[in-house]
């Protein structure tokens, strides 16, 4: 084989190379969390005319095993024709799953808190328009052996209307992975925690939208307005 030849064939099998790493890399970046869904989500108060707000999180999160750190992206949107106006979206960790930060966002303090829930921020949108959406940077922590839940209420500014509500919806797996770099968990899906005893945890799949009573709290899915949100059975409200 003649050393022309040879270069020829070495630059082509390096370029090859390149493009299967460049295509895999753009691949696995893009596939992190799959796309948004409002499983688990339900409209409440009604809100002004011409608007309709809802919420995403991701189909699939993945669980980092030894920092037990994840990220998930929140996303708020108003599917309607207007303006929505001022609006805060909220959100909550219940259970194994603790929100630590959300990106431009305030900690909700502990008083505050809904009963049941160890974490959440507050997200002020002062106004949001018609068609148009944001996203939030979550950083959370998830214990395996534990289920998970998350809960994003989408308020007025002064958090006295609920217009839009998902979850508590739960995280999960029904294949954990201990021994494993990362466990990917699904949105909607009981978890399986991780552990002697696991298995006789209770499930708190999405389709229960009322939690235990007592230690677990009351739930924020209720029927009717009363009770969807703990704004109703505290005299302060919270400010934005």
């Amino acid at each position: 084989m003649s050393s022309r030849r040879a270069t020829t064939i070495a630059g082509s099998l390096v370029t090859a190379s390149f493009s299967v790493v460049m295509i895999l890399s753009g691949t696995a970046g893009a596939d992190d969390q799959g796309p948004g869904s409002s499983k688990g989500g339900k409209a409440v108060d009604e809100a002004p005319a011409g608007v309709k707000l809802t919420t995403l999180l991701p189909e699939k999160i993945s669980v980092d095993n030894s920092s037990q750190e994840t990220d998930i992206t929140a996303t708020v949107k108003n599917e309607g024709t207007k303006d929505s106006g001022k609006i805060r979206l909220l959100v909550v960790g219940f259970d194994g799953l603790s929100v630590k930060n959300v990106q431009g966002c305030s900690p909700i303090g502990e008083k505050d808190l809904p009963e049941g829930s160890n974490s959440g921020f507050a997200c002020p949108v002062d106004n949001l328009a018609a068609g148009q959406s944001k996203s939030y940077a979550v950083d959370a922590t998830f214990d395996l052996g534990k289920t998970g839940k998350i809960c994003l209420p989408v308020q007025t500014g002064d958090g006295k209307k609920t217009f839009w509500q998902q979850g508590p919806v739960p995280f999960g797996t029904t294949n954990p992975s201990p021994n494993a770099p990362a466990t990917p968990l699904l949105l909607g899906t009981d978890n399986k925690p991780v552990g002697p005893g696991g298995d006789e945890l209770p499930k708190t799949g999405f389709e229960r939208h009322v939690l235990p009573l007592g230690a677990a709290g009351t739930a924020l899915m209720a029927a009717g307005a009363a009770g969807l949100w703990w704004s109703q059975r505290r005299p302060r409200q919270m400010e934005s």
